[in-house]
């Protein structure tokens, strides 16, 4: 991974559900979606080759998530806990307060949506991970982040 903390940037889509679009800069990557207690979670993955400098070995990928409570109270996103693998199975472990300076609450039936970005040293990776909520009963649970690829376009994995 580079030196730089790769979560210190996103921008917030809204806690409205929206249709999920690819990021016009770069192609679509594989897809993740997973259900934890009622809480969604899925994700749509681009690389940035705009960003990306291959030849100073560094690869850039956005990633868009959205977080929506298909259950039947409020729950709040608390942490986040990632687990960063790139090509050459190096794993970073990244665990914060929140995503992109938010700790969003969501009623049922309500999305919360963000994009943030990551860079890597190898053409290919994955992430996955995992958000902590709490219900409005107190109740402490780990929503999965199902594990999605980093890849630039054509890259051997």
């Amino acid at each position: 991974m580079l030196g730089y903390h790769p979560f210190c940037q996103g921008h917030r889509a809204g806690n409205l559900s929206v249709a999920f679009g690819v990021a016009a800069q770069g192609a679509k990557m594989v897809d993740s979606e997973a259900t934890t207690q009622g809480v969604v979670v899925v994700v749509r993955s681009s690389y940035l080759p705009e960003r990306s400098q291959p030849a100073l070995n560094r690869w850039f990928f956005s990633y868009r998530i959205r977080i929506s409570n298909r259950g039947s109270i409020p729950v709040q996103l608390l942490n986040r806990h990632w687990v960063i693998t790139d090509a050459h199975e190096r794993v970073e472990e990244v665990r914060g307060p929140g995503v992109i300076g938010e700790q969003p609450r969501l009623a049922p039936g309500e999305s919360f949506e963000y994009t943030s970005f990551c860079p890597l040293a190898t053409p290919f990776g994955t992430m996955e991970g995992s958000y902590e909520m709490v219900t409005e009963d107190g109740e402490r649970f780990w929503a999965k982040i199902g594990r999605f690829t980093l890849s630039q376009p054509l890259a051997v994995n």
